[in-house]
């Protein structure tokens, strides 16, 4: 043990300032990106720091995740390739500032992929809420009576989202029997139908 600790000590100590910051991003930065895939694949995650907007608010919006580029996610992984990269650049036998500059690239790059990762991941989420406004102008069929003149609620068997049995009213001067053919034509309160016989 003491030798490894020795060997580990000496190799840090033969290498200049340049290695060493691109050997300490790239070990402390590959840790935490060990971690965060662990707590990907195990249900935990790693609350991102969203600059560029609200995921949820965006999610709930319809509108899916924005375009996250700065994230705590995506800094991770741009420290964990910016880091590799610098080594790579350097044993290869490039300067500091080339080795600097290509890391950097690297960096970015890596972080406009998982950004991008993320957004597409996020347009496939589907929003289970009931929109109302996407009955309007469908046709169903009266489920439980329709009383005239907004004098008390109905039910309409309609195909929205799935078929369902929804609230309804009508301005028309009769009832609206139960099997009759009906059309939405405004919501109301975003959640009562109203309807009109065909």
């Amino acid at each position: 043990m003491i030798i490894m600790i020795l060997s580990i000590s000496n190799w840090w100590s033969d290498m200049n300032l340049v290695e060493q910051v691109f050997w300490g991003i790239a070990i402390l930065f590959s840790f935490f990106f060990i971690i965060q895939m662990i707590l990907t694949f195990f249900g935990g995650d790693v609350d991102d720091i969203d600059v560029e907007g609200d995921a949820d608010a965006a999610i709930d919006s319809d509108g899916g995740i924005d375009f996250q580029f700065l994230s705590l996610k995506n800094l991770i992984a741009f420290f964990t390739i910016f880091g590799w990269t610098g080594i790579i650049c350097l044993n290869s036998g490039m300067g500091p500032g080339i080795s600097a500059l290509i890391a950097t690239i690297a960096g970015l790059i890596m972080m406009v992929i998982m950004a991008s990762i993320m957004y597409f991941m996020g347009k496939l989420v589907e929003d289970g809420t009931l929109k109302m406004k996407n009955a309007i102008g469908k046709s169903g069929s009266v489920y439980l009576p329709i009383p005239s003149n907004r004098k008390g609620m109905g039910k309409v068997q309609i195909q929205v989202q799935g078929l369902k049995i929804l609230d309804a009213v009508t301005d028309q001067d009769s009832e609206i029997p139960t099997g009759a053919i009906v059309t939405v034509v405004e919501i109301i309160n975003n959640q009562i139908l109203l309807v009109k016989i065909n």
